[in-house]
C-alpha cells in the first residue's frame, strides 16, 4: 500500500462518485485507475466493451444477474 497525491479537486470528485457509486472513496479511485490503464492497453475498446470483457473474465452472466 501506499500514499498517492493527487489534486484537491480531484479527490472532491472522488468523494462524490464513491457517494453516489455506494463505494469507499479508495475503492473508487482504484476503480478509475483500473478502468483507466484498460482504456489504455485497449484503445479501440469502448467502455462498455471494456465492461462486458471484465465480467465476461470474472465469470458474471450479466443476463443472469438482470433477470434476461
Amino acid at each position: 500500500m501506499g500514499i498517492v497525491k493527487i489534486d484537491d479537486q480531484l479527490h472532491e470528485d472522488i468523494r462524490k462518485a464513491s457517494s453516489v457509486m455506494v463505494r469507499s472513496i479508495n475503492a473508487q479511485a482504484e476503480y478509475w485507475i483500473k478502468i483507466g490503464m484498460l482504456a489504455e492497453a485497449n484503445p479501440s475498446m469502448t467502455f462498455s466493451d471494456i465492461m462486458r470483457e471484465q465480467m465476461k473474465q470474472a465469470d458474471v452472466d450479466v443476463r443472469k444477474v438482470i433477470g434476461g
